[in-house]
């Protein structure tokens, strides 16, 4: 028998036999996908299921769009090459003017581009070992909250201790800076004050000579925190993480890895605040679907010697071609704006979800990278924010989200936030479906009416 004539429940169990105990999708969302469409995957079973996971925000066109699959098909059939290294080709060129098309002038006007190996926790590597040669410091600056990865490098910066724990002894010198949140404010205030303390916290520990911080080869952040559960930076903090490192020479890296190409209602979240960072680290959506990560950053940082980052993979030329044909197709039909529209239709309805329901705690998030996190009332809490994360409440809601044909992940504090990040190309008809799965998924686990499935471990 084929695989293709096999249900879920087979194709399931053998994964569970043979994959790394690592994997982490298919505990939660139990399905084998045999074909996959736009906005719409389906598995074995003939289910179908509206996708606001897409690859982790990588499918800005959703799956198999036709510009992108034309793409690889014209590559393909034309016998370009596949696998170059850092040689270059009409296609690698054709991608750098579509993405430095989409960036800033007053960012591009002066960038050069390192391709990396494909993930976008390489990128974040580069994006270090860059700073720390042209600065000669060691020393980064993280926020608490923040994800960029799951390699060594990457991981010290990330803000969740529990991932990172088995290997901290190998850790660089990371600081954790605190992230500004209305929800979850570090300082117990919230809203303006908050990250004007958040911002006045960051220069005073920089300028004070006994905070025990070296000088800093680097600040990274993400303008739009995504694992932590789609919480979105003050556009004003922003501007003053700006002051702040421009005026002492540190550089400044944005990670874009999810947030960029239109996601969050502008080509690049950064943007919202109207600022120039120094360094840009960009993968999933820029790939088009398939594996292709870069550093973007002003050609001043640029003091590396030949081979001094490399990378078997950073030549995968059918990546460029769905790239290239990505950017174009998101600048073309200006999806940054559709995102804008659509995902504040979305959120309008997510908000009235909360209104019924005291379980959510809280909805945020820009443009079609939103979140939704869900509490305790009852629960002792002495952490920020007022109530407790409520993580197994979260998990049956995406229970029954799947049970109903919507696929959402889960972030944040304690895995308690909703996730959506669907592809750009969501209409607002489907957008008001995912909304109504979502909020009968809410009250059936509020109501204790839950549906029960055996999940393959």
């Amino acid at each position: 028998m084929s695989y293709l004539e096999r249900g879920n429940e087979t194709i399931l169990a053998q994964q569970a036999e043979r994959e790394s105990n690592a994997r982490t999708y298919p505990r939660h969302l139990p399905l084998a996908i045999r074909e996959a469409r736009g906005v719409t995957v389906t598995d074995m079973d003939g289910d179908e299921y509206y996708d606001c996971l897409a690859g982790a925000g990588t499918l800005a066109l959703g799956h198999n769009h036709p510009r992108v699959v034309e793409a690889m098909e014209r590559t393909l059939n034309a016998d370009r090459p596949l696998h170059t290294l850092d040689i270059t080709t009409p296609a690698k060129e054709r991608f750098v003017d579509s993405l430095f098309d989409s960036l800033p002038s007053a960012f591009a006007d002066s960038a050069k581009i390192q391709f990396c190996s494909p993930a976008g926790t390489d990128a974040v590597e580069a994006a270090l070992k860059l700073v720390k040669t042209a600065t000669g410091n060691r020393s980064v600056l993280g926020f608490q909250g923040a994800y960029h990865g799951m390699t060594n490098g990457a991981l010290s910066l990330m803000g969740d201790t529990d991932a990172k724990e088995p290997i901290s002894g190998l850790m660089s010198d990371v600081h954790h800076l605190p992230y500004p949140s209305d929800y979850r404010c570090p300082f117990g205030v919230g809203g303006e004050e908050g990250h004007r303390i958040a911002s006045r916290y960051v220069e005073n520990l920089l300028d004070d000579p006994e905070s025990g911080i070296t000088e800093p080869a680097g600040m990274i952040l993400e303008p739009v925190q995504g694992e932590a559960g789609a919480v979105p930076a003050p556009d004003e903090w922003l501007r003053e993480m700006r002051r702040i490192t421009r005026e002492r020479d540190v550089p400044l890296i944005v990670d874009e890895i999810q947030a960029g190409l239109g996601r969050t209602g502008e080509m690049y979240a950064f943007e919202h605040a109207d600022i120039a960072p120094d360094v840009v680290t960009l993968s999933k959506a820029v790939g088009g679907g398939l594996p292709l990560a870069v550093v973007v950053y002003d050609e001043s940082l640029d003091v590396w010697e030949p081979g001094a980052h490399a990378g078997t993979f950073r030549g995968n030329q059918l990546a460029m071609a769905a790239g290239e044909a990505t950017i174009d197709y998101v600048l073309e039909h200006d999806l940054d704006d559709r995102a804008a529209e659509v995902g504040a239709r979305l959120r309008e309805s997510l908000e009235s979800t909360a209104d019924r329901f005291d379980a959510v705690g809280d909805v945020r998030g820009r443009g079609l990278m939103l979140g939704v996190e869900f509490v305790d009332e009852d629960a002792d809490w002495r952490g920020p924010g007022p109530h407790a994360p409520d993580g197994d409440f979260a998990e049956a809601v995406q229970a029954e989200c799947f049970e109903r044909g919507l696929i959402v992940e889960l972030g944040g504090r304690g895995s308690a936030t909703a996730r959506f990040l669907p592809p750009l190309i969501l209409s607002e008809g489907q957008a008001d479906d995912v909304a109504a799965i979502f909020e009968e998924a809410v009250e059936a686990v509020a109501n204790g009416r839950r549906s029960t499935r055996e999940v393959t471990a």
